[in-house]
């Protein structure tokens, strides 16, 4: 039998117990031997439980006491709570502290406010820091900067991140008694200020419990180790500090704005500040765009004989990646090198992003190739930055690297990569980091199953971008925008506009780019009525000012219907000035309606915006050609060859078994050209049987009928789909992407050409996707 004396030196000395079975073993051998509602010896088996992290054992032992706990058992549960992820819990434990008539010390605020701040709200936490000040803890070091990082992040959210809480959850399961233990809080009516306060508590923890598994999942899988930066980033956005209440009922109401200056209020009050307060207040101020301030700061720091650390320094580096600053970003640079801060793994992931941002990818390169420990963010930030600056290969090369590296994906990894494949096109490696994505447990993440559905739609699978869309629990503006501008890419404009109406009956507010991708399915539809009505709704309804990619489809649209001279109008009376991206698009619609006189006067606009603009010259010609001027089409050629103007060459692309192959015009290079040139022969004849007669109008040369003829039967897309053909089994899609625009002529030959082979053959022009299928296309003819 163990000694009453021996438990008593056990619990003492809890360092001596060295396993949870021991905790467990030490808690019935003082239930048995001592007195098991003792305050003390409950509050030394909280403190053990709560070393080993045995949240519900402690919950549970709490419960058992018939006297209110000490203020440490209190602290070490509310701590433990918050270490594990337990979140409610741990505000809820904060409650019944207070309503057991024992307050909370300067050891506690801490842990709440590091609750308040992961749960995102706000609200509670104000009431929090009015409690702070009531009981006289507001000048103490941690819980003002607890109280700085709390402010620091709710300036930085937006009310749409509520919208998406609603169905997020936490459970808590311990806020049944909470209206309970706020009838027995001391001077609860002596205290308007704590009252209120601890209301909004209760009010909190209630909506809390109504919510679903999804965001205690996020937020405990974060684990004792927590990093509020890395559990928050993904839920902050650009708005500046909106409060938010969010009713029993599903409503969410704004409030009121958090002030902006709550970060530096608590600073400049604080009577001793350290290096991590300089920090928070620096952090605070960057990540609302408030960079002279923060930089101030900075300076600052010189005067009270504080250094910066890599902390602060990889806190200012994203302000010169904002501003583009290569020249302060090399400054600090400097000052890292001779500080022996540059081998930081943060300061270097840091310094990867503003070179890459201010376009200086060799550069990222080059300190990325000279880290000597790099981990799962200095890997994310080169290849992030390899993506942004179009060096899709490059990224994909970095992230296989990685792999070999035995660094594991995060989904900032997924979602920095994801964009190579949809620019690249490449369906194959997108399906391979889909099941990547899935081994890893990341396709639940809102943010991935955007770029997995925007990749998809961009590859040519928009049935699975759909797929994916609908399986998602919750849509936000970003998944939203992406399931409309594929489905107007691919020809399913109603689609497109009914996805579009759904969105604003589920109370998402359209942005700028969610009526781009309405107009262009408009575009594409050619509904321009239906593209007056959003285009008026977007300022009227909604306070957008249209930009130029809004003229520019409206423009399109116009052009398409052969409205050239209202569309040559519209362009002229924009306020801000077109762009010779906006009159391109007519020239293009000119060309297709060969209106040779306007595409004159258009031109000649675009050329007084850039003189050597070689896409207008090229249409141009083009247009002079499709009227018959050979002459005036020779003679600007003539004029772009003595200014050294190439034009590109047409050219399309085909994956075959997990191989890009490359095609142009009447390309004989190819290893399999004869078979090509064989299977493509045969196909003529067979569609020549089915109807199908060259338009040789669509050839811009000045040669005879049957060389023209030739012209076409060899064009780069005709190429590649029989290649297609011939190296795949039947019934497999075909999948092209071409540089420009598909001729009218080989539109109709694929037409024909997969009625016969009882194929789907999608085509990826320069401006949409073409769904060939039993002789018919999705765009209806109407491109």
């Amino acid at each position: 039998m163990t000694s009453t004396k021996t438990l008593i030196n056990l619990l003492k000395n809890p360092v001596s117990i060295k396993t949870k079975s021991q905790a467990k073993q030490l808690h019935a051998q003082i239930f048995k031997t001592l007195e098991p509602n003792s305050r003390f010896l409950i509050s030394r088996l909280l403190f053990i439980y709560n070393n080993f992290n045995l949240v519900h054992d402690s919950l549970c032992l709490l419960d058992t006491l018939k006297t209110p706990a000490p203020p440490v058992a209190w602290k070490s549960i509310i701590r433990c709570c918050t270490q594990n992820g337990l979140l409610v819990e741990s505000l809820t434990c904060f409650v019944r502290m207070i309503g057991s008539g024992v307050y909370p010390d300067h050891n506690v605020f801490p842990s709440v406010l590091k609750s308040c701040t992961l749960l995102v709200d706000f609200r509670f936490g104000e009431s929090v820091h009015a409690c702070i000040i009531r009981l006289g803890v507001d000048l103490d070091l941690y819980t003002n900067n607890a109280l700085m990082n709390m402010y620091a992040q709710s300036q930085n959210m937006d009310m749409h991140i509520y919208d998406r809480f609603q169905g997020f959850g936490f459970n808590g399961g311990r806020e049944a008694s909470v209206h309970e233990v706020l009838d027995k809080i001391p001077e609860r009516n002596g205290n308007v200020e704590l009252s209120s306060g601890l209301a909004g508590c209760i009010e909190f923890i209630d909506k809390a419990n109504s919510f679903t598994d999804k965001f205690e999942k996020r937020v405990v899988s974060a684990g004792h180790d927590a990093d509020l930066d890395a559990v928050s980033d993904p839920l902050l956005s650009s708005s500046r500090g909106r409060q938010v209440d969010i009713h029993s009922d599903g409503r969410v109401n704004e409030l009121k704005p958090l002030r902006s200056d709550s970060v530096r209020k608590v600073f400049e009050m604080m009577p001793v500040s350290d290096l991590v307060s300089w920090n928070t207040v620096i952090v605070g101020l960057a990540r609302n765009g408030l960079y002279e301030e923060a930089l101030n700061i900075v300076r600052q720091m010189g005067n009270v004989n504080l250094k910066p650390d890599s902390f602060t320094l990889s806190s200012v580096l994203p302000i010169f990646a904002d501003y583009v600053d290569v020249i302060k970003g090399k400054e600090i640079h400097g000052y890292a090198i001779r500080h022996e801060l540059d081998a930081n793994v943060c300061i270097g992931s840091s310094l990867i992003n503003m070179y890459a941002k201010c376009a200086r990818v060799e550069d990222s390169h080059r300190l990325f190739c000279l880290l000597p420990v790099k981990d799962a963010i200095s890997w994310n930030s080169i290849i992030a930055g390899c993506v942004q600056n179009g060096l899709f290969d490059e990224g994909l090369k970095f992230f296989r690297q990685m792999l070999i590296a035995k660094i594991k994906p995060r989904h900032v990894s997924f979602s920095s990569i994801m964009p190579a494949c949809a620019h690249l096109t490449t369906l194959h490696l997108g399906k391979q980091l889909h099941g990547c994505i899935i081994r890893n447990g990341f396709d639940d993440n809102m943010f991935i199953a955007s770029s997995l559905l925007d990749m998809y739609a961009k590859c040519g699978n928009i049935r699975l971008a759909r797929c994916i869309f609908d399986k998602m629990d919750l849509h936000d503006i970003v998944s939203w925008t992406a399931v409309i501008m594929g489905n107007a890419l691919h020809g399913n404009a109603h689609d497109a506009i009914s996805l579009f109406e759904q969105m604003e009956k589920d109370g998402v507010k359209p942005n700028s780019v969610a009526f781009v991708a309405v107009l262009t399915a408009c575009s594409h539809a050619g509904l321009i009525d239906k593209a007056w009505s959003y285009f008026n709704s977007m300022t009227k309804d909604y306070g957008i000012a249209p930009s130029f990619e809004h003229h520019a489809a409206v423009a399109d649209l116009l052009g398409r219907a052969g409205k050239l001279e209202e569309a040559y109008e519209f362009i002229s009376n924009m306020h801000a000035g077109p762009t010779e991206n906006v009159w391109l698009t007519l020239l293009s619609a000119c060309r297709v309606h060969k209106n040779v006189e306007l595409a004159g006067k258009v031109a000649e606009k675009i050329f007084m915006i850039d003189p050597n603009n070689m896409g207008a010259y090229v249409i141009l010609s083009n247009t002079y050609a499709a009227a018959r001027r050979w002459k005036d089409a020779a003679s600007l050629r003539v004029f772009m060859r003595n200014k050294g103007m190439k034009k590109t060459p047409a050219c399309s692309w085909i994956e075959v078994k997990n191989k890009v192959y490359a095609f142009v015009a009447g390309d004989k290079s190819h290893p399999f050209y004869h078979r090509i040139n064989e299977a493509l022969k045969e196909l003529l004849e067979r569609i020549e049987q089915e109807g199908y007669v060259p338009d040789t109008k669509e050839v811009l040369h000045d040669v005879e009928e049957e060389q023209k003829k030739n012209l076409l039967y060899y064009h780069s897309e005709r190429l590649a789909i029989v290649f297609g053909i011939i190296c795949t089994p039947d019934g497999t899609t075909i999948r092209v992407i071409k540089n420009l625009r598909v001729c009218g002529d080989c539109h109709t030959a694929i037409k024909f050409i997969s009625k016969i082979v009882q194929r789907e053959i999608i085509v990826r022009d320069n401006s949409r996707f073409h769904h060939f299928k039993d002789g018919k296309c999705s765009c209806g003819d109407y491109w």
